[in-house]
């Protein structure tokens, strides 16, 4: 996998992807009929961020709970094309894209239309319970939309025992779900996180997973803080954080620059 968000991982630090966490979409219960603000509170976000000396961006529709489990809405595809674009247009790094809850197809179109870079999936393969449901891995439709595309440089970050769900049936071996996501879906990297957003990730569970990934990139994808970033960085070839860089960890406060620096500059010594 070659994107420029993995350059730092031979440089003595993992990645670090930001995250930039839409608030609620037009259609979504919570939307407060104000497109302008929303832009713009996006903007202050990204802006943050790059400042702060993240490497790569990864947009969500974080707001619209409750979400779908599959395919969103039109207009939530069209919403996050185009604040995609006005990233993209202000930034130069990396972006990614998260449709939630698994609609791995729209964020695939999303980051075509917008120039993205990868994509998150959070049910690749198999299938998880969740609380929207029953959710199925879709790999088989959404590698052969990318190929038809033609646009296998847009990366698919895939979770392994993904947060906010249980496995269907009897559990599987941690080794055997990343030789499936992996092989079989065909994931360019993997995530691995804690039980819920802003939940602190098993550092064993990390180990396994990176032990059973082979050369495949490993991110944590939850639970970061500036006390335990440098713990993961030395397992990790990424770290995607959002909570630890706002105020009281909640997801729907701004970004704050102090805090990203302050995270960035422990990963450095």
């Amino acid at each position: 996998m070659t994107a420029p968000f993995f350059s730092h991982i031979a440089n003595g630090r993992p990645a670090v992807i930001g995250m930039l966490h839409l608030a609620p979409l037009p259609g979504a219960p919570r939307y407060s009929d104000n497109l302008n603000w929303m832009r713009e509170r996006l903007l202050r976000d990204a802006e943050a961020l790059a400042e702060g000396g993240v490497d790569a961006f990864i947009m969500e529709n974080f707001g619209d709970a409750p979400f779908y489990p599959g395919r969103v809405p039109v207009q939530v595809v069209a919403h996050m094309t185009a604040l995609a674009l006005t990233v993209k247009k202000r930034f130069e790094l990396p972006l990614g894209i998260n449709c939630l809850r698994n609609d791995g197809i729209s964020a695939l179109a999303i980051a075509h239309a917008a120039g993205g870079d990868f994509i998150r999936v959070n049910v690749l393969t198999g299938a998880r319970v969740t609380d929207q449901g029953i959710i199925e891995g879709n790999a088989h439709e959404l590698l052969r939309e990318r190929d038809h595309l033609q646009v296998n440089n847009i990366r698919i970050l895939a979770d392994v025992d993904v947060k906010h769900s249980a496995p269907l049936g009897m559990p599987r071996s941690l080794g055997s779900e990343v030789r499936d996501t992996l092989q079989r879906g065909l994931a360019d990297a993997l995530i691995v996180s804690g039980e819920g957003t802003g939940q602190a990730t098993d550092l064993e569970q990390l180990r396994l997973v990176k032990q059973n990934a082979k050369d495949a990139p490993v991110f944590v994808g939850s639970g970061i803080t500036i006390d335990t970033a440098k713990a993961y960085s030395g397992v990790a070839d990424g770290l995607i954080i959002g909570t630890a860089f706002k105020h009281q960890g909640i997801s729907s406060n701004p970004v704050e620059l102090d805090r990203v620096k302050a995270l960035m500059d422990q990963l450095q010594q």
